[in-house]
């Protein structure tokens, strides 16, 4: 059958349309089908940027930070030289309490009714003194009993009746009487008094006898003369020999009566005697009337260091605590830093008896604020010099620097020569 051409018309319509569409699939096919390359590169991470932060002007400051433990300072054991001793050395009374507080210049004990007294010194009671005694122990009493103000007169290293007196005045003040001459010195000086006495007593009659010769106008008084000369220089030996028995019977210093402690006042912290027991070495362990707090550091930190620093003890309540660092000992492979409260008052003290705080020892300061930056932005140049980056109009400039004290973090950088460095700069820290 032959096809009209309406027919055909419709048939050419229907392929041109078969065609468009299989060319818009075909399109749209195509736009989703990608080379290896293309796609790599569409997968590829962008290209990376600097990490910046800007420079800023602060103030720096380094510091030592640790945790130490509070504790009364420089415990000691105290002795008491009881060798000297003529019956059993029994405790009879003043026997101290846990806590209580040695006083120099007063007793911490009783042994035998007598009063042992604590006296600040290093150097211990090893025997008794009296006058007459020399030595480098004398000198310790006498420069103890001045400071005291009692005065010894000449501070030296010899024991004199002015020695006896000043040890007098301290026994007062305790509260005790002084001790006792040993009775044969005292026997020797009533012993010397009978003889100046006697030597008196024959100085008067020669004085009588002359005088009788003159008056009977006899011609040779020789005899009578010579009996006066002999019994004024009798007289003469016999009050330098009393004098001498009452400077050897001056006021001693028994050796149990004192002990030395190297400062004073302290802590008790344990007591080994009680009332009505016998001495038998240590009395008592005490320890400095202050509390300290002591934290352990290297050898490294250890030498960053000293005494005197100012230091700042944080209590549990929150509050600060201005102190300074009394010293720094080494302690076996590490370092004791011994730091000392400024003043404390009740509250603190409570809060920082046998507790374990945060100390702050600063160690040195910028004068002001400085330019400063991160660690992490400073880099070393093939001369080892150092120097940061600075990103400036998308280019990264390098700067060459002079760096100065480091502390959490940051660095104190100045700029090298002509170099320009400002505050806001923005300086790479990374990529």
């Amino acid at each position: 059958m032959t096809a009209t051409p309406k027919s055909r018309r419709r048939v050419l319509v229907g392929v041109a349309g078969v065609a468009v569409v299989s060319l818009g699939i075909g399109v749209a096919a195509g736009s989703r089908i990608s080379s290896p390359e293309d796609a790599a590169a569409k997968t590829a991470p962008p290209a990376a940027s600097q990490i910046t932060v800007p420079v800023a002007r602060k103030l720096l400051s380094s510091k030592v930070v640790g945790r130490g433990d509070a504790s009364f300072d420089g415990a000691v054991n105290i002795r008491v030289e009881t060798a000297g001793l003529t019956t059993p050395p029994i405790v009879t009374g003043k026997v101290p309490t846990v806590g209580s507080t040695i006083t120099e210049g007063k007793a911490l004990l009783e042994i035998t009714g007598r009063p042992v007294i604590g006296l600040a010194g290093v150097l211990p009671m090893y025997r008794t003194l009296s006058p007459g005694s020399k030595g480098p122990d004398v000198l310790q009493l006498e420069q103890t009993l001045d400071r005291l103000g009692y005065d010894p007169g000449t501070v030296d290293d010899e024991y004199t009746l002015s020695t006896s007196a000043a040890v007098e005045k301290l026994y007062e003040n305790a509260g005790y009487d002084a001790p006792a001459p040993e009775e044969r010195l005292t026997q020797a000086v009533d012993q010397a008094k009978k003889q100046v006495d006697a030597a008196k007593k024959q100085l008067r009659q020669a004085q009588s006898q002359l005088k009788a010769a003159k008056d009977a106008k006899a011609k040779d008084l020789s005899v009578q003369q010579g009996a006066v000369d002999d019994a004024q220089q009798n007289l003469s030996d016999a009050e330098q020999a009393r004098t001498d028995a009452e400077f050897k019977a001056g006021t001693p210093l028994p050796v149990s009566e004192v002990v030395y402690v190297k400062t004073l006042p302290r802590r008790v912290d344990d007591v080994k005697v009680e009332r009505g027991g016998t001495v038998n070495g240590v009395v008592m362990s005490a320890s400095g009337a202050s509390l300290v707090v002591t934290l352990k550091v290297d050898a490294e930190t250890a030498q960053r260091l000293k005494a005197g620093m100012a230091a700042a003890l944080e209590l549990s309540d929150g509050t600060s605590v201005a102190s300074k660092v009394r010293r720094v000992t080494k302690n076996g492979s590490q370092y004791d830093v011994v730091v000392a409260p400024n003043a404390l008052t009740g509250s603190q003290l409570a809060l920082l008896r046998d507790a374990n705080v945060r100390v702050t020892i600063p160690v040195k300061s910028t004068s002001g604020k400085v330019l400063a930056v991160p660690v992490a932005a400073l880099s070393s140049g093939s001369d080892g010099a150092s120097r940061v980056e600075v990103l400036r109009n998308g280019q990264v400039e390098l700067v060459p620097v002079t760096v100065g004290l480091s502390a959490d973090g940051f660095a104190q950088v100045t700029p090298k020569g002509d170099a320009k460095l400002s505050e806001g700069d923005q300086v790479v820290v990374g990529k």
